[in-house]
């Protein structure tokens, strides 16, 4: 990692470009579930014709990534490494979560609190009028002020996320200011009366205690994102009032902020060509057959929920594709083998793969014998999977997945719950073959409020109109 020093600047896609009349700033934290919204919005903002630059912050291991991301921005994009400090605990080179575990992740942030002095330098150098920042630096807002920097908090999450775990209202509680489970399982005072929400099962309510936990004496996530809310100029959100309406209205009357939406960030279709292992074997099935059940990289399931996955997922007959993958450090192999109830390799041979390593998710979920998406209900995969066309089956396993799978399923009518028990958030392979049956018989592609917000997504107009917004509000924030 090296020490704090200046920060070079490289180029992504050539020099120049743009008529600079607005000059972004974007800071994300050192996840790539977190980089690749901003360089998503660096590209969309750079599509409109918007005159806008960005100089994109990230640690320097990163930076040949975000420039392949942010490529196809026509020069209006450049990346800035920094150097991340040493941290004791922390593993050496590691500058990503994904390259560490989760108690890594916390000392992850300590390495990015650490290049303050270079951001600030960069900010002085660079003069831009806009930055928008995670919700891990509140400090940025302390060395954009100076400087006549406006500072938004970009939240890459859902606005039902924000609404019902980091609302002030959960400070307002009786009695210590952290609230308990039983407080987190109840919507905080204020919340839309509209939402399917008002409460949710104990095992979530326990998991969204994590946010108000500290880790080796830094401040918690909810007192980080707190202080990014209390001293920011504007709250940036990836949604739509036509997606969350209610929620968008609650947070600004909650934080007493301007609220900026960029939309959903569509993802654009993705480059090259699928694999041909995967495209010859997808190939051998009918049309919208095939399961795909896949979680990211950054969600594992325990040992006992992934064997009743893939025994439901044998359950229903169908041939399928299960990804799986597992925490940094561990034999990934041997750990799909641990997982694999005995015999079902045999049982399925011919119409069921187990996998575990990165895929083209998007490549598969695109192809043609694909059809249904079994998902972890991270944002961009649901998105993604009903602009391919997939029907959906969620099955959330932490924090703000909880929230999107009741968004999505509950008030949009997209997709289809496992079910789960109330008290712990178990189930069982019938319960995943249950919810497979359900979706496919929903039809083709999942039913009409699917095929609805399918096309609203998939909606060019619609998505660029977002965008003019979202670059018109940053102009009136910059007066």
């Amino acid at each position: 990692m090296g020490s704090a020093g200046a920060a070079p600047v490289a180029t992504a896609a050539g020099g120049g470009g743009g008529d600079g009349d607005l000059h972004v700033v974007m800071f994300p934290f050192l996840a790539f579930g977190h980089i690749s919204p901003f360089a998503q919005l660096a590209r969309k903002m750079a599509g409109v014709g918007a005159g806008v630059r960005v100089t994109f912050l990230s640690a320097a291991a990163n930076v040949p990534r975000v420039e392949a991301m942010l490529g196809g921005t026509g020069g209006t994009s450049t990346v800035a490494a920094l150097e991340l400090p040493r941290v004791p605990g922390l593993p050496e080179g590691a500058e990503s979560t994904a390259e560490v575990s989760a108690d890594g992740a916390e000392l992850l942030k300590l390495a990015v609190d650490g290049t303050r002095p270079q951001v600030e330098a960069l900010l002085a150098r660079l003069h831009p009028d806009v930055v928008l920042f995670d919700f891990a630096t509140p400090w940025v807002v302390d060395v954009a002020r100076p400087l006549g920097v406006k500072a938004a908090l970009f939240s890459v999450f859902a606005a039902v996320s924000g609404a019902y775990v980091m609302a002030p209202a959960r400070r307002r509680l009786p009695g210590p200011w952290r609230p308990t489970v039983d407080d987190l399982a109840s919507a905080p005072e204020g919340f839309p009366p509209s939402s399917p929400l008002a409460t949710v099962p104990a095992y979530q309510a326990a998991d969204f205690s994590y946010v108000f936990e500290s880790f080796h004496g830094m401040p918690c996530v909810y007192d980080r994102v707190a202080a990014c809310h209390n001293a920011c100029d504007a709250l940036v959100i990836k949604t739509c009032a036509e997606m969350e309406g209610p929620y968008i209205d609650y947070i600004a009357a909650e934080h007493g902020k301007p609220v900026l939406v960029t939309g959903p960030i569509v993802p654009e279709p993705p480059r090259g060509e699928l694999e041909e292992r995967w495209a010859t074997w997808l190939s051998s099935f009918p049309d919208n057959s095939v399961v795909f059940a896949s979680f990211g990289s950054e969600t594992f399931l325990l040992h006992a929920a992934a064997t009743e996955l893939l025994l439901g997922l044998e359950a229903t007959a169908l041939p399928f594709l299960a990804v799986l993958n597992f925490p940094k450090g561990t034999d990934a192999e041997a750990e799909l083998r641990k997982l694999t109830p005995p015999g079902l390799e045999e049982r399925v041979k011919g119409r069921g793969i187990l996998h575990t390593g990165w895929v083209q998710q998007q490549h598969i979920l695109r192809h043609r014998s694909v059809g249904c998406f079994v998902n972890h209900s991270g944002l961009s995969s649901v998105v993604e999977g009903l602009i391919a066309g997939c029907r959906l089956v969620l099955l959330p396993m932490k924090g703000d997945q909880y929230l999107n799978a009741a968004l999505f399923a509950r008030e949009l009518r997209v997709g289809t719950e496992v079910a789960r028990r109330a008290r712990d958030g178990w189930f069982g392979r019938e319960d995943v073959r249950d919810a497979l049956a359900a979706a496919f018989a929903g039809g083709e592609d999942g039913g009409g409020e699917e095929k609805k917000w399918r096309e609203f997504l998939m909606d060019d107009a619609v998505q660029r109109r977002f965008v003019r917004e979202f670059v018109a509000g940053l102009r009136r924030l910059k007066g």
